[in-house]
């Protein structure tokens, strides 16, 4: 029997999906690039934020406004409603699957973005995913002493927005720190501050418990930063990642149309011609 000769069909059926992840540091610009991204390509996003996926503490958990999104579909962005649940890098993995079937299946581009690095390391590093996809990886980096200033200075505009009354709303004496939506950095570091409001404290000593509170949730958001930076960095040196890094300090360090313009030079530029290569 003659062998059969395959089609183009075929070779398109056994090609590995593409998938792009932007990768990063807290507050060096992930959600914005991927934004970016999704508007010029025929895309939607993921998110691999652990406590981004529970549904409330938005200004808390910074999640992209409606207006911010564009209309571009999120997928795993604040769909749980119980603020315990114990979302296991088991279950981010089975729903990032089923989001990207639906994205790629619909002819887009699946683009996975948050800095829960281990859900991530998980997801890659699986013999299957390896087997069927594709991969891009974008870094956005900023220098570190640049990215603690504005660290700083956004959770000092989350203050202003509404962070503690966002988390007062939320709060529960007692509740276990260590599950759910209340790891959230800012939820623990104000406990002092809603007990001593409950108690009837005094005004000196409330504004202490509350200055107190910002600098803390200033300084573990920080660590996470260090924290998450290195770990990026164990997985290009030791599981040989190849993440196509973009600086995005300079854009840090200016304002207004200066920033915007450096955002555009810096980051999106190179990103557009690095996926659309990769699409290619």
């Amino acid at each position: 029997m003659a062998k059969k000769t395959k089609t183009y069909v075929d070779f398109l059926n056994n090609k590995k999906k593409k998938v792009v992840f932007i990768m990063g540091a807290t507050g060096t610009g992930k959600t914005k690039l991927s934004i970016d991204l999704a508007t010029n390509f025929k895309s939607e996003i993921i998110n691999s934020d652990k406590i981004q996926v529970y549904q409330g503490l938005d200004i808390v958990t910074n999640k992209a406004t409606e207006a911010e999104r564009k209309d571009i579909p999120h997928h795993l962005l604040g769909f749980l409603q119980d603020p315990e649940a114990d979302f296991t890098v088991q279950d981010f993995c089975t729903q990032v699957h089923k989001a990207m079937n639906h994205i790629i299946n619909d002819g887009g581009t699946p683009i996975i973005v948050g800095g829960s690095n281990n859900y991530i390391k998980a997801l890659v590093e699986d013999r299957s995913f390896k087997d069927n996809f594709d991969i891009c990886f974008l870094l956005m980096d900023v220098e570190l002493s640049v990215l603690h200033r504005y660290v700083y200075k956004r959770i000092d505009v989350m203050v202003e927005s509404g962070l503690v009354d966002e988390i007062r709303d939320f709060f529960v004496p007692g509740i276990d720190y260590g599950r759910g939506i209340w790891r959230a950095i800012g939820v623990p570091e104000l406990e002092k501050y809603f007990l001593a409001e409950k108690n009837n404290a005094d005004e000196i000593t409330k504004k202490m418990l509350l200055e107190n509170a910002i600098q803390e949730t200033k300084e573990n958001t920080c660590k996470l930063v260090n924290c998450q930076v290195q770990k990026i960095k164990k997985f290009r040196n030791e599981f040989g990642w190849k993440l196509h890094r973009l600086d995005a300090t300079c854009v840090f360090e200016k304002k207004g149309n200066e920033a915007e313009d450096a955002w555009k030079k810096m980051v999106l530029n190179p990103s557009l011609k690095i996926v659309a290569d990769f699409l290619e």
